[in-house]
């Protein structure tokens, strides 16, 4: 395993040292039943992992589900293994429902009132006191901006929360609230979650109340000292590799032909396969951004994690990049 640093604390020092590769569990206690999910975090941290992502809302559109499973399945696992301090724990709040009606409209969204009642929550279900990483999860406008920092803030002042995050919104959003955090004399977001991956989404793609990495956040998180990129849905669940599942219809587009072409060039070269080129592609960049990976079995994990030592050679990386 490789490591790195994550965003910045409230007094500028870097944030806590973290696996290249984080744990995404949002279909643990659903889709992925606990003792599966268990042996999937047995694994990670086997391995080296150190850095587990999750919400307060995961996965509440699935039949029979609330949004608690998740944590619930990770705050059993910490509690079992004793292991709380030996890992980075992230979630997020501002998106899970609160009540009957089409979401997201019943959003908990990020009101002060809501980002509390939201951390109580999380911190009751992980079965802890703080946790590493906190996440505004996506764009809510109906509070002032300066209430929503106002409230991260604070929930860093109280040692509730180490570094802060966020995940969804548009790159001016972002800036403003990072803004306003110097302003209050605060701790701003200094970690950007969003969807991205190595193909191009086609022009004018949409992804829901997901937010795709634009050029200008890549270009913004460049030249801002301190703040970290993340990226989920890395790996299109399985379409880089899987002739089962077509891509999804925003990266399906007929310049993605020749990057998946290259894709295959480049795996063949390394003897690696398709997801984990994608991998080192996100890790290895001038930009380095740190993968949130979501693995159903553990041959997938273990690929994943095989990924981490794979170091693309400046010829692969420009046939990657120029097609």
């Amino acid at each position: 395993m490789r490591f790195r640093t994550l965003g910045l604390r409230a007094d500028g020092t870097p944030g806590p040292t973290v696996s290249t590769l984080c744990l995404g569990t949002l279909p643990f206690g659903t889709r992925i039943d606990e003792q599966r999910a268990i042996d999937l975090l047995d694994r990670f941290v086997e391995r080296g992992g150190t850095f587990i992502d999750t919400a307060n809302c995961y996965s509440f559109w699935l039949d029979g589900a609330n949004g608690d499973e998740s944590e619930l399945v990770i705050g059993r696992w910490l509690a079992e293994r004793g292991n709380r301090d030996e890992v980075v724990l992230a979630s997020k709040v501002g998106a899970r429902p609160t009540g009957p009606g089409e979401w997201p409209g019943t959003a908990e969204g990020l009101s002060a009132a809501a980002v509390q009642a939201g951390v109580e929550g999380s911190l009751k279900r992980l079965g802890t006191d703080r946790l590493d990483v906190l996440y505004a999860h996506m764009e809510d406008r109906r509070p002032a901006l300066a209430e929503t920092v106002a409230a991260f803030g604070g929930l860093v002042a109280d040692g509730t929360v180490d570094v802060l995050g966020v995940s969804n919104q548009v790159t001016w959003r972002i800036d403003r609230a990072r803004a306003a955090a110097r302003e209050q004399g605060v701790a701003g977001y200094s970690c950007v979650q969003q969807q991205y991956t190595y193909l191009r989404p086609r022009p004018r793609a949409t992804f829901g109340s997901c937010e795709h990495a634009t050029p200008e956040l890549l270009d913004y998180v460049r030249s801002e000292p301190g703040v970290t990129l993340l990226a989920y849905t890395s790996l299109l669940a399985g379409a880089y590799t899987d002739p089962a599942k077509p891509l999804p219809s925003g990266f399906d587009h007929p310049g993605a032909a020749a990057q998946l072409a290259a894709l295959r060039d480049v795996a063949a070269e390394t003897g690696a396969t398709a997801n984990q080129v994608v991998l080192a592609w996100l890790l290895g960049g001038d930009l380095p951004i740190l993968p949130v990976v979501g693995a159903s079995t553990l041959a997938q994990l273990d690929e994943a994690l095989d990924a981490v030592d794979l170091d693309l050679t400046p010829a692969q990386r420009a046939h990657l990049d120029q097609v």
